[in-house]
């Protein structure tokens, strides 16, 4: 339960940070207005100095579901190998063409692909990991009494509730970075064009999750219990309601700091909440967290890596947040709404 549990909580780090990054390249493809580029360039500067090492909290999933939890780990690679393996595509094609649009130095043309490719990369890429997500939930992936995974590889993902995950995962993406970007944004007429975007965005994302819910009724009904009928639901979804309402509000009346804290306990708690309603399943209905789990001999090493791994990773990453996100700039005065 304890590696099921760390698996849970390095993918809410991973969405608020590298999902912010993919939401980065969702507005860097849909800038609009005089300060486009302007736009563009505040998204490039508050994604490069970070991007790379926001992909280990995935590849920490990857490795703990892989050596932890291998029949889990099989079925999910063979039932979704297609969305993931596009989803590994899109990743390393946001990567290299982020980086060739960096180190470009002066060919506007490669440049110019570089950017759409990026931009095109990161709108697929996280709309991929939600119909992942999606069909993880569906109860469409079984498993045959011999082990073997009873699949044509494309009905478990190609419905409408993966689909409505996935898109409310980009949403969720494109609002996190909306909201970051208020606050990285070093002048004000930036930082209302990103409002703007973070409260369409929060729109957004209510509407695609009104809607992944009516769907968990027919297509999901593990999650639809688990969010409905519960202990824990209702005042659950009372307290994810109150963060969304308070990030919006927090938007509203441009206090961009408590907007960003609670657009990401937001977001946090609707990734907690879908592994609460999945609990105790990892693959809805036939791989239980117990029944898939490796044996102790196995476990028990992966967790002593793991804590003597967290006390060097975990100060490096406090570090190198502290060089590259110090806060607003020592020249940036804040606006009024936000000193008060």
């Amino acid at each position: 339960m304890i590696v099921a549990a760390i698996i849970v909580l390095a993918l809410i780090v991973y969405l608020l940070t590298g999902g912010a990054d993919f939401g980065g390249g969702i507005w860097y493809l849909f800038a609009t207005g005089e300060r486009k580029d302007a736009q563009r360039r505040a998204l490039t500067d508050a994604i490069a100095p970070i991007w790379e090492a926001n992909h280990v909290w995935l590849i920490l999933v990857v490795v703990l579901l892989f050596v932890c939890f291998p029949p889990a780990f099989a079925a999910i690679m063979t039932a979704l190998h297609i969305p993931l393996t596009l989803m590994l595509l899109g990743i390393v094609l946001r990567g290299s063409a982020f980086a060739f649009q960096s180190y470009s130095a002066g060919a506007h043309r490669l440049e110019r692909r570089s950017a759409r490719v990026f931009a095109i990369a990161s709108v697929i890429t996280p709309f991929l990991l939600g119909i992942c997500a999606g069909a993880i939930a569906s109860g469409d992936i079984r498993r045959l009494e011999s082990g073997a995974i009873d699949t044509n590889f494309i009905s478990e993902w190609l419905q409408p509730f993966p689909f409505a995950i996935g898109a409310l995962t980009l949403a969720l993406c494109a609002f996190l970075a909306a909201v970051y970007m208020t606050v990285e944004a070093d002048t004000a007429p930036l930082k209302d064009d990103f409002r703007r975007r973070a409260l369409w965005s929060a729109l957004a994302t209510g509407a695609c999750a009104f809607a992944a819910i009516l769907l968990a009724m027919r297509d999901a009904p593990l999650v639809w219990t688990g969010l409905t009928n519960a202990r824990w639901a209702i005042p659950f979804q009372l307290i994810t309601a109150l963060a969304a309402l308070l990030a919006i509000a927090a938007l509203w009346t441009r206090r961009f700091h408590l907007a960003r804290t609670a657009a990401a306990l937001q977001v946090a708690l609707i990734l907690l909440g879908w592994a609460l309603a999945q609990f105790p399943y990892l693959v809805y209905p036939d791989i239980r967290i117990t029944e898939a789990a490796a044996e102790t001999a196995v476990l028990r090493p992966v967790l002593i890596a793991l804590a003597l791994g967290s006390a060097l990773l975990l100060p490096a990453f406090v570090y190198l947040y502290k060089i590259f996100k110090p806060g607003p700039s020592a020249h940036t005065a804040p606006s009024p709404d936000e000193a008060a």
